[in-house]
Formats: structure tokens, C-alpha cells, sequence
């Protein structure tokens, strides 16, 4: 492999595989493709979706760990087998041969042979004040995320998209005192209205003008009319954007997801992660918003696998030609 330095850092900068995201998609496929004896770097620019949660959930062995500190272990394992983290924002990309050259913010430039972008997802939370200050505390969105955090609890549902009903049916689950609040949406139809009256649900028309936050905590719901209704937690549905310059830099674009692209915008790719453009690869919530924690890190495995098959192919072939040339 032809390898050449960033200036006055004496790293190799040129790789069989650059992962762009640093997240649990990106280290548990970067991990895997290390431990396949391949060189691997990770762009992370170190902002994990994830970051205000007190803890992740759902990942068998892990259950509360601090989701930098999942991080954390994650690039010591990473590092163990000799992949590398690289700080900083990956802007752009382009062709170079059969390969990628990844462009970071800082002007530097890194090289490989594949790319796999894990960049993750934009939650785009709705414009009422409170609702981001409280984000991944308070107020969430995922039930199996938070559900067990807020079980028990005055929740409310603020309705922001065609997901509402859905959200407020599925976190009656976790407590009986729940409302949904229609804000800007309408009033749902007939066959729901009746689920959610047998469900006990309390659905509140009006537009929602803020959350009452009082030392630090969420401790209510106040309306454009001035009514205000006490909650301790509040359900939104926030739309979700993955947006990537890299993917976009080489001619890709995000596709509406099957519900609309009023819930969400991603990036399409076959079952093992591949998209149109050869050589480029994609895994987590950059294709796929339903993925959490556990299972980001279980698609960015598999994914790598297909690199590495990839990868292999394409020695094996070239190792043929040669033989071919000196039989």
C-alpha cells in the first residue's frame, strides 16, 4: 500500500477503509475490519446524537451507560487492533482511481480504498420553547429509549406529525396518565379517536405556545389560550434528517422514508449496506431511523463484513490477473 503523512503528524493517511462517524455504527465497523487485518480510520467530529441522554438503553451488558462513555471503549477497542480515530469534520469527498479521497474541515485530506459513511441523523424538534432545553431528558421520543426513565409519570404527547397517535397509543404502555396534545396537527380521525378514548388518552386541542420549565425541570404544558395542563414528561416526534456532505459531495442525495418525508429523510443502500455509488457504503441511522444503539453497532458489523468481501474480491481478482500474466 502506498502510504503518505499529514503534514508533521507522521500518521498514514491512506487506508483500505475511511468510516465517517464515529458513532457505535461507525467503531464496531471500523473494530471489525481491523480485526480483519485492514487498515481503518474514523472521522468522528465528536457530537453524538445521543450526547444529552443520561444513558443508553436496550444494549444487552451496557444498560445506563453514559453514551460518551460507550464511546470511549468503543475507540479503546478500536484502537487495540490498530484502527485510528481521527478528530475533526468531514466536509467532502471525491473519486481518486478506484478509490476515495475524504476531504476534513481542517484542509487535511485522508485516502482509502472504501468509504463508509455511519454520519448518523438531524433530529428537527418542534418549534416550541423548552422542547430543545429539555431534549434527551424529559422530553423524548423513543419509548424503549426512555420509556422506563418517565414510566409512571404525567406524559404528554405533543403532536407534531402523522406519528402522534402512534407515540401516544404506544407510550400508554408505560403510565395511565396521558395526553395527547393535537398543537398544530388535526383532530385524529374516527377509527383513532376511538382507540385513543378506550385507551383513557385525553386529547387537548389548542396550540401548544411553550413548556413550563421551573428549576430545571419540565413541569408543564402552557397553551396559546393560556390553559396550562401539569406534565412531567412530554413525547414529541421530531423529524429526522440524515444529511451527510460527504455522501452529497459524490452525487447522493437523502430519499423520503416510506412513512413520508414529513418523518424522515435517508440515505438508500441495498441489504448489505451498499449504495449506488461503488466502492460507498452506509449504515445506522444515516439509512435507517429505526435503529438504535444496539443495533446501529450490529448493522455497522455486518456492513463491514461486505466490505471486507469486497475488498477481498477485488485482490483475489487482481492476484488472478497476475498469475495469468506470468504463467
Amino acid at each position: 500500500m502506498n502510504k503518505e503523512t499529514g503534514p508533521g503528524n507522521g500518521q498514514d493517511t491512506n487506508y483500505d477503509v475511511v468510516v465517517v462517524g464515529g458513532g457505535a455504527a461507525g467503531l464496531s465497523a471500523a473494530t471489525v475490519l481491523a480485526r480483519a487485518c485492514r487498515s481503518v480510520a474514523v472521522i468522528d467530529a465528536g457530537r453524538p446524537r445521543n450526547e444529552q441522554a443520561g444513558g443508553v438503553h436496550g444494549f444487552l451488558s451496557r444498560d445506563g451507560m453514559p453514551p460518551r462513555e460507550l464511546l470511549a471503549v468503543g475507540r479503546q477497542e478500536l484502537e487495540r487492533y490498530g484502527g485510528r480515530v481521527v478528530p475533526g469534520n468531514a466536509v467532502g469527498a471525491r473519486r481518486r482511481g478506484n478509490g476515495f479521497e475524504v476531504a476534513l474541515e481542517t484542509g487535511a485530506l485522508i485516502s482509502a480504498r472504501r468509504l463508509l459513511v455511519t454520519s448518523g441523523l438531524t433530529d428537527e424538534l418542534p418549534d416550541v420553547p423548552g422542547v430543545r432545553e429539555r431534549w434527551g431528558n424529559d422530553v423524548v421520543h423513543c419509548p424503549y429509549c426512555h420509556g422506563w426513565e418517565i414510566r409512571g409519570q404525567a406524559i404528554g404527547v405533543l403532536a407534531s406529525g402523522p406519528v402522534a397517535v402512534h407515540q401516544a397509543l404506544t407510550f400508554r404502555q408505560w403510565t395511565d396518565n396521558l395526553t395527547l396534545f393535537l398543537h398544530t396537527t388535526d383532530a385524529p380521525p374516527p377509527d383513532q379517536a376511538e382507540q385513543l378514548a378506550a385507551r383513557g388518552i385525553e386529547v387537548v386541542p389548542g396550540v401548544v405556545e411553550r413548556l413550563e420549565i421551573t428549576d430545571g425541570r419540565l413541569h408543564g404544558v402552557r397553551l396559546r389560550d393560556g390553559r396550562v395542563f401539569a406534565r412531567q414528561a412530554i413525547v414529541v416526534g421530531p423529524r429526522m434528517v440524515a444529511v451527510s456532505p460527504v455522501l452529497e459531495s459524490l452525487g447522493l442525495k437523502p430519499v423520503a422514508h416510506p412513512m413520508g418525508s414529513e418523518v424522515a429523510e435517508v440515505y438508500a443502500a441495498d441489504p448489505n449496506g451498499a449504495t449506488e455509488i461503488k466502492g460507498v457504503w452506509v449504515a445506522g441511522n444515516v439509512c435507517d431511523i429505526a435503529a438504535q444503539v444496539i443495533s446501529a453497532a450490529a448493522q455497522g458489523m455486518f456492513v463491514a463484513a461486505a466490505v471486507n468481501a469486497d475488498l477481498t474480491s477485488e485482490e483475489t481478482q487482481a492476484d488472478v490477473m497476475r498469475a495469468r500474466e506470468v504463467a
